[in-house]
Protein backbone atom coordinates (compact mmCIF):
# COMPACT_ATOMS: atom_id res chain seq x y z
CA UNK A 1 0.00 0.00 0.00
CA UNK A 2 1.78 3.14 -1.36
CA UNK A 3 0.38 6.59 -0.80
CA UNK A 4 2.86 9.66 -0.57
CA UNK A 5 0.00 11.28 1.56
CA UNK A 6 -0.09 8.82 4.25
CA UNK A 7 2.83 10.16 6.39
CA UNK A 8 1.52 14.08 6.15
CA UNK A 9 -2.29 12.95 7.03
CA UNK A 10 -1.05 10.69 9.93
CA UNK A 11 1.28 13.92 11.36
CA UNK A 12 -2.03 16.40 11.22
CA UNK A 13 -4.29 12.91 12.51
CA UNK A 14 -2.16 13.35 15.53
CA UNK A 15 -2.16 16.98 15.72
CA UNK A 16 -6.32 16.71 16.46
CA UNK A 17 -6.88 17.51 12.25
CA UNK A 18 -10.55 15.58 12.38
CA UNK A 19 -10.35 16.09 8.07
CA UNK A 20 -6.93 14.10 7.99
CA UNK A 21 -8.60 11.50 10.52
CA UNK A 22 -11.56 11.07 7.92
CA UNK A 23 -9.23 11.15 4.82
CA UNK A 24 -7.33 8.16 6.38
CA UNK A 25 -10.52 6.50 7.01
CA UNK A 26 -11.39 6.92 3.27
CA UNK A 27 -8.46 4.98 2.45
CA UNK A 28 -8.37 2.42 4.72
CA UNK A 29 -11.76 0.86 5.48
CA UNK A 30 -12.49 -0.88 2.19
CA UNK A 31 -9.09 -3.05 3.19
CA UNK A 32 -9.61 -3.00 6.72
CA UNK A 33 -13.30 -4.92 6.35
CA UNK A 34 -11.76 -6.94 3.40
CA UNK A 35 -8.95 -7.83 5.66
CA UNK A 36 -11.58 -8.83 8.70
CA UNK A 37 -13.79 -10.63 6.15
CA UNK A 38 -10.95 -12.52 5.03
CA UNK A 39 -9.97 -13.48 8.50
CA UNK A 40 -13.71 -14.12 10.23
CA UNK A 41 -16.12 -14.98 7.03
CA UNK A 42 -18.63 -12.77 8.50
CA UNK A 43 -19.89 -9.20 7.19
CA UNK A 44 -21.77 -8.57 10.47
CA UNK A 45 -17.87 -8.81 12.45
CA UNK A 46 -16.75 -7.35 9.94
CA UNK A 47 -18.20 -4.09 10.23
CA UNK A 48 -17.51 -4.26 13.54
CA UNK A 49 -14.11 -4.92 13.49
CA UNK A 50 -13.67 -2.03 10.78
CA UNK A 51 -15.79 0.76 13.79
CA UNK A 52 -13.37 -0.88 16.69
CA UNK A 53 -10.33 -0.27 14.54
CA UNK A 54 -10.64 3.14 14.16
CA UNK A 55 -11.86 3.50 17.92
CA UNK A 56 -8.24 1.78 18.80
CA UNK A 57 -6.16 4.08 16.50
CA UNK A 58 -7.38 6.98 17.84
CA UNK A 59 -6.48 5.81 21.13
CA UNK A 60 -3.02 4.35 20.32
CA UNK A 61 -1.96 6.55 17.78
CA UNK A 62 0.82 8.10 20.23
CA UNK A 63 2.31 4.71 20.23
CA UNK A 64 3.22 4.89 16.60
CA UNK A 65 6.45 5.45 16.17
CA UNK A 66 7.11 6.47 12.31
CA UNK A 67 4.37 8.06 10.38
CA UNK A 68 5.42 5.71 7.42
CA UNK A 69 4.77 2.66 9.00
CA UNK A 70 1.09 3.61 9.81
CA UNK A 71 -0.48 1.14 7.34
CA UNK A 72 1.11 -1.95 9.53
CA UNK A 73 -0.14 -0.13 12.35
CA UNK A 74 -3.23 0.05 11.37
CA UNK A 75 -3.74 -3.33 10.22
CA UNK A 76 -2.27 -4.65 13.30
CA UNK A 77 -5.00 -3.24 15.43
CA UNK A 78 -7.42 -4.85 12.72
CA UNK A 79 -5.39 -8.34 13.03
CA UNK A 80 -5.45 -8.25 16.82
CA UNK A 81 -9.66 -7.23 16.50
CA UNK A 82 -10.17 -9.80 14.82
CA UNK A 83 -7.75 -12.56 16.92
CA UNK A 84 -10.00 -11.09 20.00
CA UNK A 85 -13.27 -12.58 18.24
CA UNK A 86 -11.70 -15.63 17.24
CA UNK A 87 -10.55 -16.45 20.81
CA UNK A 88 -14.04 -15.76 22.16
CA UNK A 89 -15.16 -18.05 19.32
CA UNK A 90 -13.09 -21.15 19.89
CA UNK A 91 -11.95 -22.10 23.29
CA UNK A 92 -9.29 -24.43 22.46
CA UNK A 93 -6.50 -23.53 19.68
CA UNK A 94 -4.77 -25.93 17.39
CA UNK A 95 -1.00 -24.48 17.86
CA UNK A 96 0.70 -25.15 14.54
CA UNK A 97 3.58 -28.29 14.83
CA UNK A 98 7.44 -26.99 14.99
CA UNK A 99 7.58 -29.40 12.07
CA UNK A 100 11.10 -28.67 10.01
CA UNK A 101 9.93 -26.91 6.54
CA UNK A 102 12.20 -25.71 3.73
CA UNK A 103 11.49 -22.19 2.87
CA UNK A 104 10.25 -22.71 -0.97
CA UNK A 105 10.30 -18.92 -2.16
CA UNK A 106 7.24 -16.92 -2.60
CA UNK A 107 4.68 -19.18 -3.95
CA UNK A 108 1.29 -17.54 -5.25
CA UNK A 109 -1.82 -19.08 -6.21
CA UNK A 110 -3.03 -17.37 -9.34
CA UNK A 111 -5.91 -17.61 -11.91
CA UNK A 112 -5.04 -17.77 -15.61
CA UNK A 113 -4.47 -14.85 -17.09
CA UNK A 114 -5.96 -15.76 -20.31
CA UNK A 115 -9.36 -13.67 -21.63
CA UNK A 116 -11.86 -15.71 -19.79
CA UNK A 117 -14.82 -17.44 -21.58
CA UNK A 118 -18.18 -17.54 -19.42
CA UNK A 119 -17.52 -20.92 -18.54
CA UNK A 120 -13.66 -19.87 -17.59
CA UNK A 121 -15.11 -17.04 -15.42
CA UNK A 122 -17.66 -19.51 -13.70
CA UNK A 123 -14.91 -21.43 -12.98
CA UNK A 124 -12.79 -18.38 -11.45
CA UNK A 125 -15.23 -17.78 -9.07
CA UNK A 126 -15.25 -21.30 -8.21
CA UNK A 127 -11.90 -21.55 -7.97
CA UNK A 128 -11.69 -18.12 -6.17
CA UNK A 129 -14.34 -19.79 -3.48
CA UNK A 130 -12.02 -22.76 -3.23
CA UNK A 131 -8.92 -21.03 -2.25
CA UNK A 132 -11.22 -18.86 0.17
CA UNK A 133 -12.96 -21.78 2.19
CA UNK A 134 -9.03 -23.58 2.99
CA UNK A 135 -8.04 -20.43 3.98
CA UNK A 136 -10.93 -20.12 6.41
CA UNK A 137 -10.22 -23.40 7.27
CA UNK A 138 -6.46 -23.22 8.83
CA UNK A 139 -5.54 -22.73 12.58
CA UNK A 140 -5.91 -19.00 13.65
CA UNK A 141 -1.94 -18.53 13.18
CA UNK A 142 -1.85 -19.51 9.69
CA UNK A 143 -4.49 -18.31 8.48
CA UNK A 144 -3.59 -14.69 9.81
CA UNK A 145 0.06 -15.75 8.06
CA UNK A 146 -1.72 -16.12 4.47
CA UNK A 147 -3.54 -13.78 4.51
CA UNK A 148 -1.20 -10.76 5.57
CA UNK A 149 1.54 -12.02 3.29
CA UNK A 150 -0.07 -13.29 0.46
CA UNK A 151 -3.54 -11.16 0.06
CA UNK A 152 -2.44 -8.06 2.21
CA UNK A 153 1.02 -7.54 0.48
CA UNK A 154 2.87 -7.62 3.79
CA UNK A 155 6.42 -8.66 3.80
CA UNK A 156 7.28 -10.80 6.60
CA UNK A 157 9.04 -7.99 8.65
CA UNK A 158 5.91 -6.24 8.62
CA UNK A 159 4.34 -9.48 9.50
CA UNK A 160 6.93 -9.89 12.52
CA UNK A 161 6.29 -6.68 14.40
CA UNK A 162 2.22 -7.09 13.82
CA UNK A 163 2.02 -10.29 15.25
CA UNK A 164 5.18 -9.97 17.51
CA UNK A 165 6.62 -13.41 16.87
CA UNK A 166 10.06 -14.00 15.23
CA UNK A 167 10.27 -13.69 11.21
CA UNK A 168 11.24 -17.58 11.59
CA UNK A 169 7.85 -18.30 12.79
CA UNK A 170 6.03 -16.17 10.27
CA UNK A 171 8.19 -18.27 7.39
CA UNK A 172 6.98 -21.12 9.29
CA UNK A 173 3.21 -20.31 9.74
CA UNK A 174 3.15 -19.26 5.87
CA UNK A 175 4.79 -22.65 4.41
CA UNK A 176 2.64 -24.87 6.38
CA UNK A 177 -0.25 -22.72 5.47
CA UNK A 178 0.42 -22.61 2.15
CA UNK A 179 1.15 -26.69 1.82
CA UNK A 180 -2.32 -26.95 3.60
CA UNK A 181 -4.05 -24.83 1.02
CA UNK A 182 -2.21 -26.40 -2.08
CA UNK A 183 -2.98 -30.09 -0.39
CA UNK A 184 -6.82 -28.90 -0.42
CA UNK A 185 -7.55 -27.71 -3.36
CA UNK A 186 -4.80 -28.65 -5.72
CA UNK A 187 -6.86 -32.04 -7.13
CA UNK A 188 -9.47 -29.93 -7.67
CA UNK A 189 -8.19 -26.91 -9.79
CA UNK A 190 -7.77 -26.83 -12.84
CA UNK A 191 -7.10 -23.35 -13.86
CA UNK A 192 -5.55 -22.37 -10.94
CA UNK A 193 -1.27 -22.65 -11.51
CA UNK A 194 0.92 -22.07 -9.16
CA UNK A 195 3.81 -19.14 -9.74
CA UNK A 196 6.46 -19.08 -8.03
CA UNK A 197 7.61 -15.28 -7.57
CA UNK A 198 10.64 -13.42 -6.06
CA UNK A 199 10.45 -13.41 -2.39
CA UNK A 200 9.90 -10.44 -0.69
CA UNK A 201 12.33 -8.99 1.02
Amino acid sequence: MVNENIPELVERFKAGDEKAFNELIRIFEKRIYAHAYQMLGNHTEAGEILQETFVRLVKNIARLKSDSYFPSFIFKIATNCCIDIIRKRQRKYVDISDEEFQDSGRYQLELSRAVPTPEQEHEDRQALELIKNAIAELPRKQRTTIILHDIEGFSKEEISKMLDCPQATVRSNLFIARSKVKRKIGPLLDGTVLKNDKERK
